[in-house]
């Protein structure tokens, strides 16, 4: 596990008096909702480094990159370099029974886009951040950080 992720999961641990759990025990769903935040931090840092810019230029940036059909195409783009374990979460995710939809996505992309965040959940919570910057890396098309005109 990378030193920085680990120094703050362990930080919070201690801090609040947690308990250490095994990530293979918790659910699909849960894994997605902490990828969520995950990915669109790793996204927001990424439009942000790029320099100072009108917050609603970046949120709308932000938004075409974060909704589940982008999400959904990110994972297509992935899905070769993918190890067996990284797909086994993903499909969990995928799989799961979620009672919520987005509302401008299809089901296909709904779902593959909660399987997309399970698995930055749990490269998240296993310390694995590298990777995770990897897969984003390779999830987008050529080009997609120019800067907008």
């Amino acid at each position: 596990m990378e030193k920085g992720v680990m120094d703050f999961m362990a930080g919070l641990r201690e801090s609040f008096g947690l308990e250490e759990v095994d990530i293979r025990t918790y659910s699909p769903l849960v894994l997605a909702y902490i990828g969520d935040v995950v990915y669109e931090l790793v996204i927001r840092s990424l439009l942000v480094g790029k320099g100072n810019a009108q917050v609603n230029r970046l949120h709308r940036r932000a938004s075409s990159l974060v909704n589940a059909a982008a999400q959904s195409a990110a994972f297509e783009r992935i899905r070769e370099e993918l190890t067996e374990e990284e797909l086994h979460v993903f499909r969990r995710g995928r799989n799961a029974n979620s009672a919520t939809m987005a509302k401008h996505a299809t089901m296909t992309d709904y779902r593959r886009a909660t399987g997309f965040e399970a698995l930055m959940g749990y490269l998240y919570l296993t310390g694995q951040t590298e990777r995770i910057y990897t897969l984003v890396r390779l999830g987008f098309e050529e080009g997609v950080w120019e800067t907008e005109s």
